[in-house]
C-alpha cells in the first residue's frame, strides 16, 4: 500500500468516518460504542483529526484506528473498508476471469478482458490500451440492465453515452464497468461496481469478501463525465454530483453533469478545468447535496474552489438525487 494512499484513508473526516461506521455525530461528540454511553462521551478532534472517550481510552483514535475498533477488523482490513466507503485507490484490481454468456449479448473473443492471472508490477501506470476496446461495443448482462434500467430507471441514451459495460467473475459475481475518459475522450480509468454487493449495517461489520468498489491498477478516477464539458454552451448550467449514480440520474434529467466522489482527489489541474469554464463560457455550477453530513462537507470544500457553486435542497425522504430522480418518476405516473 503506497504512502500517499495511505496518508489519504488518514486524512478523511474523522467526524465523517464516524457516522459511515453508524455512530450519530453532534456538536463534535457522540455516544461511545466501546462501552454502555449515555452521555455522549466520545469526543472528536476536528484539529487533530481524532476522537477520544475519556472514560474507557487510553489514548486518541485517527480514521483507521477507529474502523479497525469498531469493525474488529486488522489494519489491512480497515484501509480497505476506508478506501471502498471513499473511492480511494490502494491496490490493483485483477478481475479473475473474463465475462461470461449473458441474455441480451455476448462478447467476442476480441471483447473479452486480458488474462488477469498474469503478475503484474505494482508500480505500472494505469494501461488504457488495454482496456480501451472493452468500451467500444458495451455489453450489458442481465444483471446489469436490471440494475440499469429496472433499479435505476436510467435513459438508454444515457448509458450509451457513458459506455458502461459489465462482466462476471469466477465466483459469479457479477460488476458493472464505468469508464472514466477525460475531455478528448481518452480512457483515463475505470471503476467496477459489485452488482452483486448489498451493504450489511455497521454493527454488523459490514460485509466481508468481495467489496463494493475495484479499480485496475494506475486508474485515475477523479472527475467523472469529463467528455460532457466539451457539449457546454456560453452560460449553461453544470451539475456537479457525488458519484456515478447521481450523474445518471442527472443526465437521464436532461442535465449535463459530471461526478465529484471526494474534493479531497481533485488534482490542481482538474481545479483550473472547472474554474477555467467560470471565466470562459460563464458556466454556473450547481449542487445538490446529499441529505446527509458528508454530502454538505463536500459542497462547502467544493465550493471553497468554485466560489459560485449554488447549493439546491433535496426534498425530505430523499437522501441523493438518485432517490429525487426516482421519486420524480413515479410522481409522473412512470414507477
Amino acid at each position: 500500500m503506497d504512502k500517499l494512499a495511505l496518508q489519504k484513508l488518514r486524512d478523511l473526516p474523522i467526524e465523517v468516518v464516524a457516522e459511515r461506521l453508524g455512530l450519530r455525530v453532534s456538536r463534535h461528540k457522540s455516544l461511545c460504542p466501546f462501552h454502555e454511553d449515555h452521555h455522549a462521551s466520545l469526543s472528536f478532534s476536528l484539529r487533530r483529526n481524532t476522537c477520544r472517550c475519556f472514560a474507557c481510552m487510553n489514548e486518541s483514535l485517527g480514521t483507521i484506528d477507529l474502523v479497525m475498533r469498531r469493525l474488529g477488523k486488522d489494519f489491512r482490513d480497515a484501509c480497505r473498508w476506508l478506501a471502498n466507503e471513499n473511492n480511494i485507490l490502494i491496490e490493483e484490481h485483477r478481475p479473475l476471469e473474463s465475462p461470461r454468456t449473458a441474455v441480451t449479448q455476448k462478447p467476442s473473443d476480441t471483447q473479452r478482458p486480458l488474462d488477469p492471472q498474469k503478475p503484474s508490477d505494482p508500480q505500472r501506470p494505469f494501461d488504457a490500451s488495454r482496456y480501451a476496446r472493452f468500451f467500444e461495443r458495451p455489453w450489458l448482462s442481465e444483471s446489469a440492465c436490471e440494475f440499469l434500467y429496472g433499479e435505476r430507471r436510467l435513459d438508454v441514451r444515457v448509458v450509451r453515452w457513458c459506455r458502461l459495460t459489465s462482466w462476471q467473475d469466477r465466483q459469479g459475481v457479477n460488476w458493472l464497468q464505468i469508464p472514466y475518459f477525460d475531455q478528448e475522450g481518452h480512457l483515463i480509468g475505470i471503476q467496477n461496481r459489485n452488482l452483486d454487493y448489498r451493504k450489511a449495517s455497521p454493527s454488523e461489520g459490514g460485509r466481508e469478501g468481495t467489496p463494493r468498489f475495484r479499480f485496475p491498477q494506475g486508474a485515475r478516477c477523479s472527475i467523472y463525465n469529463l467528455p460532457v464539458i466539451r457539449m457546454l454552451k456560453e452560460g449553461e448550467p453544470l451539475y456537479i454530483t457525488e458519484g456515478c449514480s447521481d450523474c445518471w440520474a442527472m443526465l437521464s434529467s436532461g442535465h449535463k453533469a459530471i461526478a465529484i466522489p471526494s474534493a479531497t482527489l481533485l488534482k490542481p489541474s482538474d481545479v483550473e478545468t472547472l474554474s477555467g469554464l467560470s471565466a470562459r463560457l460563464k458556466t454556473t455550477f450547481h449542487m445538490f447535496p446529499d441529505r446527509d453530513l458528508p454530502g454538505e462537507r463536500l459542497f462547502l470544500q467544493l465550493q471553497q474552489l468554485l466560489p459560485n457553486l449554488e447549493h439546491h435542497q433535496l426534498p425530505p425522504g430523499c437522501k441523493d438525487y438518485s432517490e429525487y430522480y426516482l421519486s420524480m418518476g413515479k410522481e409522473a405516473g412512470h414507477g
